[in-house]
């Protein structure tokens, strides 16, 4: 941070100008033996000279100004900064009535008269004021100069979280892709074995849940101004709620809890963000296991009433106290007892809750009859009337892998393993796949392979992915293939550069399997764009996360 501005030595100095140099010299004499520096200027246009160099304040003459100068001297004074009102103390004949006294009061501001004859002590005294006036308004600069350098330097920091998250991000993105891939494979070759089924279900949803987390790095300051996306489906809360408990049930088991769930057998619709709803329902039970003694009691029920899908979970733990109770959503706040400190997180888990809960038009209230006595948190949601809560899969979708029969697709990523196993993927979905790991590579099987798509990694070595697409577009025999985007990068500025490149999707890793068919399918087996059939499905976009 550089240092702040200080007065300097002109910035310190008295500028006199009279209409003659003998009176000048007078003056700087006065104000010398007063111990104010005064410097004499022969004529205007030297005093708004030295007027930009710096002033403490300016004594002139009536008789040194023109009646065709008082708008040219205005305009100096102008030109000053905002929190500058420069002191202007005006020697004036006697009665100080004149016409040209009235103009410099009416055009040059912060104007002090002073009629002739004058006593040596008022002028000085008149001088002094306007110095010390001066001084103020240094401070003040000083200050909106510190301002500006702590937001300067707050806005640095900012950029660099911001630089520092995406790579996280990216980081992170690229091997959850082969993981995610692979589930779906294992999905695919629809093993007889249940165990097996669902541990891929299992892994599943925390893959999502990890996705999740990692595009929450990049809302970190979109959540404390609580402004998160949600990406509404029509949900199933008793899902949602097995969901949570898949999630939350490691740290549970590991404290020996007890887990009752009292809920209806047929399906709670409701309107909302599955996997946030979940994020709310996880907090709250891990909440929960936290703040309960080994082998404690957490019960949770979820019901219907009066047009609103109601669930509660309560625990026999902790509790909180009275003073705590109206502040357990506050951020950062943390109201256990000393022996609980060790498994206390930042103190945000709640407050995402409240946040979350009234995003999707709800209410959430902690009630405890006090330390020691346990905790309830009871959430309502509105329900989804008329919505029909079977659930079931279409024909359509329970045939996947005939879908791509006849797309030709390239993939191109230098991760070996999210390359071999999206090409896997693909191919167990009908589609014939080539993989190559390298710019050069994709740009020389292209005129062999001719695909209707192109999946491409944008962060490549020696050719980055925009540089790829760039070079497709520019050859008149692929100006029609489907060029997708698969990714780590996911911010607003990394979609507009895959557009400019020449994308036709931008899809952050791991795509949604749902989300990258439909691409696909959106572009015909021989390059041309088709409409794709309807499905019942309701997909996340992947644009949206």
């Amino acid at each position: 941070m550089t240092t702040l501005l200080r007065p300097s030595a002109e910035e310190r100095r008295v500028l006199i100008l009279t209409p003659t140099g003998r009176d000048g010299s007078m003056a700087v004499d006065l104000l010398h033996d007063a111990g104010i520096n005064g410097v004499t200027c022969e004529d205007l246009s030297e005093l708004s000279r030295q007027i930009d160099a710096g002033v403490a304040a300016v004594l002139i003459a009536e008789e040194a100004l023109a009646d065709d100068q008082y708008s040219s001297f205005a305009r100096v004074l102008a030109r000053q900064p905002a929190w500058s009102d420069l002191p202007i103390v005006m020697l004036t004949s006697q009665g100080a009535d004149s016409e040209s006294v009235a103009r410099a009061v009416r055009t040059l501001g912060n104007v002090t008269l002073l009629e002739r004859p004058t006593r040596v002590a008022a002028l000085v005294s008149a001088i002094r004021s306007g110095v010390r006036a001066r001084e103020r308004q240094y401070q003040i600069r000083a200050h909106l100069q510190h301002r500006d350098q702590v937001a300067a330097s707050l806005n640095e920091a900012d950029r660099r979280k911001d630089e520092f998250l995406a790579m996280l991000a990216h980081e992170l993105r690229n091997p959850l892709a082969p993981i995610s891939n692979a589930i779906q494979v294992l999905r695919l070759a629809e093993t007889a074995d249940p165990v097996a089924a669902r541990m891929c279900e299992v892994m599943q949803r925390q893959i999502d849940h990890m996705v999740r987390l990692v595009d929450d790095l990049l809302e970190v300051s979109r959540i404390t101004r609580g402004k998160i996306t949600l990406h509404r489906e029509h949900a199933d809360l008793i899902g949602v709620i097995r969901n949570a408990v898949d999630i939350s049930r490691p740290l549970i088991d590991a404290a020996g809890h007890r887990l009752s769930i009292h809920a209806l057998d047929t399906p709670i619709p409701v309107d909302g963000d599955p996997v946030r709803l979940g994020q709310i329902l996880a907090n709250l039970l891990n909440n929960a296991a936290k703040y309960t003694p080994q082998g404690g009691r957490i019960t949770v029920t979820a019901q219907k009433r009066d047009g609103r899908a109601v669930v509660s979970v309560r625990d026999n733990g902790v509790g909180i106290s009275a003073e705590m109770l109206g502040r357990v959503f506050d951020l950062f706040t943390q109201g256990s007892p000393a022996s609980f400190e060790g498994r206390a997180g930042l103190g945000i888990g709640l407050t995402l809750v409240r946040q979350l809960v009234e995003l999707h038009g709800g209410t959430v209230e902690a009630f405890s009859e006090g330390l020691g006595k346990g905790s309830e948190f009871v959430i309502t949601l509105p329900l989804l009337m008329g919505y029909d809560t079977r659930y079931e899969q279409t024909a359509e979708a329970a045939e996947p892998d005939r879908r791509l029969r006849g797309h030709r697709v390239l993939i191109v990523d230098d991760n070996a393993d999210a390359a071999d196993s999206m090409g896997v993927l693909l191919e167990m979905l009908g589609a014939e796949v080539r993989v190559v790991y390298g710019g050069e590579s994709a740009l020389e099987t292209l005129d062999t392979f001719h695909p209707s798509a192109v999946l491409l990694d944008i962060g490549m070595p020696e050719m980055d992915g925009y540089e790829v697409a760039r070079r497709i577009r520019e050859r008149p025999n692929h100006q029609h293939v489907k060029l997708v985007a698969i990714t780590g990068w996911g911010q607003a500025e990394d979609r507009r550069r895959s557009q400019d490149a020449g994308f036709d999707e931008h899809l952050t890793k791991p795509p949604d399997l749902e989300r990258l068919k439909h691409v696909l399918l959106s572009q015909g087996p021989a390059g041309k764009a088709v409409a794709p059939r309807p499905t019942a499905h309701v997909t996340r976009p992947d644009d949206l996360r």
